[in-house]
């Protein structure tokens, strides 16, 4: 199963997102993410916030959602529409769902509070990866309904 987590930028939570969920998934779960327009870098936070967490860092970097290896099963959106940001829209026939986290990289303030707005996105987006890992795929990926409706009540959880 291939999951793409998509969202402006490419540069924080997406990144966020593919690494963790390809530290945790078994074997046959490939994450990868992507930008409607990308940033060009990882921005540094992250990749020292995946470091701390023990999540290899290597080979991820922000790229378009036109640059895909493959077509993905299942696409995530992690962008915060509530704070007007505009969420990117995947056409294809994909199976889509909305997990929005806040953008750490729009935070201000002390180096402490900017750490903790990256802290408080990937305890979230860890939080929702392990809970989709937990549901039974097996069954679900029969059903393309109820896996909808799971993904998106994951998309709802907060740590």
């Amino acid at each position: 199963m291939n999951i793409l987590f998509l969202c402006t930028g490419n540069s924080c939570r997406s990144i966020l997102a593919e690494a963790t969920f390809n530290h945790l998934a078994p074997a046959g779960f490939q994450a990868m993410s992507a930008g409607s327009k990308p940033t060009g870098y990882v921005h540094p936070r992250s990749l020292a916030l995946l470091a701390r967490e023990g999540i290899a860092t290597e080979g991820y970097r922000s790229k378009s959602w036109d640059d895909l290896p493959v077509t993905p099963d299942i696409v995530v959106t992690v962008c915060a529409s509530a704070a007007g940001e505009t969420c990117p829209v995947y056409l294809g026939p994909v199976l889509r769902t909305h997990w929005g986290v806040e953008d750490p990289a729009h935070a201000t303030g002390t180096d402490a509070e900017i750490d903790a707005a990256f802290m408080a996105a990937y305890r979230i987006l860890r939080a929702r990866i392990e809970a989709f890992l937990a549901l039974p795929l097996a069954e679900l990926a029969q059903d393309r309904a109820a896996l909808k409706r799971e993904l998106d009540r994951v998309g709802a959880l907060l740590p």
